[in-house]
């Protein structure tokens, strides 16, 4: 496991750490960090306020928020808390130690994340994998091979939970006995084990569901957009299976380079639209599974700075 890491982000500047003081504002109770995340992510006026408000107060931003709430939304707080932690949700926020340091050191972490699962998985070296949706049968078959490929190397797969690329990618590492990483566009809440191959690999001792939105909140295309930030920060580089020349696949894949991530990029078959943009863009391209291990193999420790290997 990783060094954690106690220094905050503000607008990509380093802001101070948050003093030990602070941190004994939080109860550590799992149900009250529940509320505090309930609270800051459905009454705290998004995510990147309340991080604004972590970074200036520390932890005990959280437990300010929680007692300014009116008795209904306090209500609902609790009562939604209560239910998740029935449900084996917990809550990592930003600031504590659990939360991820490679996540943290973003220029715009969500305050929480709500986790089901094993938390610690959040602490390995992560691997981002995207792709669109309607992938072609190639496309689906370069996925399967770069999830074994990626958890044969010891990475966590880390990538959304749409059909297509994002299920080809976690299925694959889970089959291997690799671990997986799932990131909701969603509320944790609506998490269901797909049917099929998934389900026929599903290990609860090796794949976390994150999601940095409200727990009820239903999927929606900017939400996908924003959780691309996630995956991008859990992870040491982004891997680019089949991006179309417009969409959240491209998205992703340009906010990485422009955060000075590594980004890896397919041209195993043909010459899909938005490959070619990202290659164009300064991505590094991967011709083969022998290739991509050896990039795997130098990929830099704390998932920034492009490669120069090809």
């Amino acid at each position: 496991m990783f060094d954690l890491i106690e220094q905050m982000f503000d607008d990509g500047l380093m802001a101070r750490a948050i003093r030990p003081e602070e941190r004994m504002r939080v109860d550590a109770e799992p149900l009250s960090e529940l509320r505090y995340a309930v609270a800051a992510s459905q009454f705290g006026g998004g995510q990147v306020t309340v991080s604004r408000r972590v970074r200036k107060d520390g932890l005990g931003a959280f437990e300010d928020l929680l007692d300014s709430l009116q008795p209904a939304q306090r209500a609902l707080a609790d009562e939604t808390a209560d239910r998740l932690h029935h449900e084996g949700v917990e809550a990592v926020l930003l600031g504590d130690e659990r939360y991820p340091s490679v996540l943290a050191s973003t220029p715009a972490p969500p305050a929480v994340l709500f986790v089901r699962g094993p938390w610690r998985l959040l602490h390995r070296p992560g691997l981002g994998l995207c792709g669109s949706r309607d992938a072609s049968e190639e496309g689906l078959r370069a996925a399967s091979a770069c999830g074994e490929a990626v958890a044969s190397r010891g990475f966590t797969v880390v990538s959304g939970y749409a059909r297509g690329v994002d299920m080809a990618a976690h299925t694959a590492a889970l089959r291997v006995g690799g671990a997986t990483v799932i990131v909701l566009a969603e509320g944790i809440e609506r998490f269901r084990i797909r049917k099929g191959p998934f389900a026929g690999v599903w290990d609860d001792s090796h794949a976390v569901v994150v999601s940095q939105f409200a727990p009820g909140q239903p999927w929606n295309a900017g939400s996908a957009m924003t959780r691309n930030g996630v995956i991008s920060g859990l992870s040491r580089a982004l891997l680019v299976v089949e991006a179309g020349e417009k969409g959240g696949t491209l998205a992703a894949g340009l906010h990485a380079l422009d955060r000075g991530q590594a980004v890896l990029v397919l041209q195993l078959f043909g010459s899909p639209p938005g490959n070619e943009v990202l290659l164009r863009k300064g991505a590094k391209v991967v011709r083969s599974r022998a290739e991509l291990e050896g990039l795997l193999d130098d990929l830099p420790a704390n998932g920034s700075g492009q490669l120069s290997l090809i």
